[in-house]
C-alpha cells in the first residue's frame, strides 16, 4: 500500500474519535464486527462513476440548468422491499418528473428517497406506551417496530439485511427505469388519469399542453431512448456510521473513496455537529453529499460546513437542505442563502417542506397540513427570487400509496379520516395524489422562475 492510500484509510477512521450522535445502542460488540466484516466483503450498492454522473447533474440544477426531484418514504421497511410497492413509488416520482420538466423548461433529476433509507434520528431514546417503556423504533436497520422487548432491542445482523434489501431495491429501479417501463409516453397517460379523476382546471391547463407536445414529438416521428429509460438515483440519510464506512470504498481509477451505500447521502439536522463524527466521515468521501438545515442554523454553521465539506468549492458536491418550517422560511432562510453566495460557495439549495411542518392531530397521529408543506414551498421560491438565487430542487416524504397520513389537499383528508389508511411507521407521507398536486403546483412556482 502506498502512503497515500495508507493516508486516506487512517482518515476514513479518524471519525471513531469524535462525538456520534443517534449511534445504535449495541450490547453485543461481536456481533457488531461480524456484520461489519460481511458489509466490507460485499459488493457495491452503486458505483463511483454514477456518483460521479450524479455530481455534474446536481451542479447543473445549482446554476439553474436543472431542477432535483428527490422523494421516497420517511422509512423504508424490510417488508416494503417488494416489486409492487418499489414500483409505485418509482411510478409516482416518474409522473411528478414529467410535469415538473414541462413546468422548468429544464431537465429533472430523479433522486429517489429508497434503497437505504433504512435508519432514522428519533427526538427521544425510548418510547411509552401505557405502563411500558421500550426503545424507540429507529429504523428497521437498527429493531423493529413491533412493540415488544426482543424487537426493539438494537440487533447489528439488521446492517446485513438493509444492504440486501437495498440491493433488491436498487435492482428493481434498475429494472423498472431501463427496461420500459418509464417511458416518457406512458408517464404522460398517468398523469392524464390524475387529471380526469381530480377534474382541476389549473391542473388540466398544463396537462393539456404537455399533450400537445407529446402529439408534436409523435408527429415528427421522436423516438428516442431519452423517451424510453431515465437516469434515476438512490440516497439516503447516512445515519448508521458503521455501516458507511463499512460500504466505502477506494476508487481504482482515482484512488479516492466513495460511499458505495447510495449515490447521495446527506448529514441529518440532528448529526451536523461541525466537530463530530457525522461530518468527519462524509468530508472525507468523494460522493455529492447534503446537509439538512433547521430554523436554528447560523450563517457561521453553513459557512464552516462548506469548509469543512466543500473546501474546494466543487460545483455539485455540497447541497443545503433547508427545512424551516412554513412559519420561519421566509425569515430564516435569506441571511443563509445570502452568506453562502457572498462567500461564493457553489451550493445547490433543496426545499424539504415535509420535516419542519409536523404537529400531532388529537386523535394521536403524527401529520402535517397539506397547506403548510405548499406554504414552505412558496416561501423558498421567494426568497431566492428576492435574492436573485437558484431553487434547485424539493425533498418530500411520500409514497405511490393511497394512504391517509397529511391532512388536506384537493381529496380534503381530514382528522378523522387519518385512521383510514395511515401506514407509516415513522412520519407521515404524501400520498400518490398529494405528490401529483405538489408537482403541478411546484411546476407553477417553476414556470414563474
Amino acid at each position: 500500500m502506498d502512503e497515500r492510500a495508507r493516508l486516506v484509510l487512517d482518515g476514513l477512521d479518524a471519525w471513531r474519535g469524535l462525538p456520534a450522535a443517534q449511534q445504535p445502542d449495541w450490547d453485543d460488540p461481536a456481533a457488531v464486527q461480524r456484520a461489519v466484516t460481511t458489509l466490507k466483503a460485499s459488493p457495491p450498492l452503486v458505483f463511483a462513476g454514477e456518483c460521479d454522473d450524479l455530481q455534474a447533474r446536481l451542479a447543473a440544477a445549482a446554476r439553474g440548468e436543472a431542477f432535483v426531484l428527490q422523494g421516497g418514504d420517511c422509512a423504508e421497511t424490510f417488508t416494503g422491499t417488494n416489486a409492487d410497492d418499489i414500483k409505485d413509488r418509482i411510478k409516482t416520482i416518474l409522473q411528478m418528473a414529467v410535469v415538473l420538466t414541462y413546468g422548468a423548461s429544464t431537465p429533472v433529476v430523479k433522486l429517489g428517497r429508497m434503497a437505504g433509507q433504512f435508519a432514522k434520528p428519533r427526538s427521544n431514546n425510548l418510547e411509552t406506551r401505557g405502563d411500558v417503556t421500550l426503545p424507540a423504533y429507529r429504523g428497521d436497520a437498527i429493531n423493529d417496530y413491533a412493540f415488544t422487548p426482543e424487537a426493539r432491542r438494537h440487533d447489528p445482523a439488521r446492517l446485513v439485511q438493509a444492504y440486501h434489501a437495498s440491493s433488491a431495491t436498487l435492482n428493481l429501479i434498475r429494472a423498472f427505469t431501463m427496461g420500459g417501463f418509464a417511458d416518457l409516453r406512458q408517464v404522460h397517460d398517468w398523469n392524464r388519469g390524475f387529471v380526469g379523476n381530480t377534474a382541476k382546471a389549473r391542473y388540466e391547463n398544463m396537462a393539456r399542453d404537455i399533450d400537445k407536445a407529446m402529439k408534436f414529438m409523435a408527429a415528427c416521428g421522436a423516438d428516442f431512448d431519452a423517451l424510453r429509460t431515465v437516469a434515476f438515483y438512490a440516497s439516503h440519510e447516512a445515519l448508521i456510521l458503521e455501516y458507511e464506512r463499512a460500504l466505502t470504498r477506494i476508487d481504482s481509477r482515482t484512488g479516492d473513496p466513495y460511499d458505495v451505500s447510495g449515490h447521495f447521502v446527506w448529514i441529518g439536522e440532528r448529526t451536523r455537529q461541525l466537530d463530530g463524527a457525522h461530518v468527519d466521515l462524509l468530508s472525507r468521501v468523494r460522493n455529492p453529499i447534503g446537509v439538512k438545515l433547521g430554523p436554528t442554523t447560523s450563517t457561521d454553521d453553513v459557512l464552516e460546513l462548506i469548509d469543512k465539506l466543500d473546501p474546494d468549492r466543487e460545483p455539485g458536491r455540497l447541497t443545503f437542505i433547508s427545512r424551516m418550517g412554513a412559519g420561519r422560511i421566509r425569515d430564516a432562510l435569506p441571511p443563509l442563502v445570502e452568506a453562502v453566495a457572498e462567500a461564493e460557495g457553489q451550493v445547490l439549495w433543496i426545499s424539504d417542506p415535509m420535516h419542519g411542518n409536523g404537529f400531532e392531530s388529537p386523535t394521536g397521529y403524527k401529520t402535517r397540513q397539506f397547506d403548510d408543506i405548499i406554504d414552505e414551498l412558496r416561501g423558498f421560491f421567494e426568497v431566492h427570487k428576492a435574492l436573485g438565487t437558484v431553487p434547485g430542487g424539493v425533498h418530500l416524504e411520500l409514497t405511490g400509496s393511497d394512504v391517509t397520513e397529511c391532512l388536506g389537499g384537493y381529496e380534503r383528508i381530514d382528522e378523522e379520516a387519518l385512521a383510514t389508511r395511515y401506514e407509516s411507521v415513522c412520519d407521515p407521507r404524501l400520498n400518490h395524489q398529494q405528490s401529483l398536486e405538489v408537482a403541478f403546483l411546484v411546476a407553477e412556482m417553476l414556470a414563474a422562475r
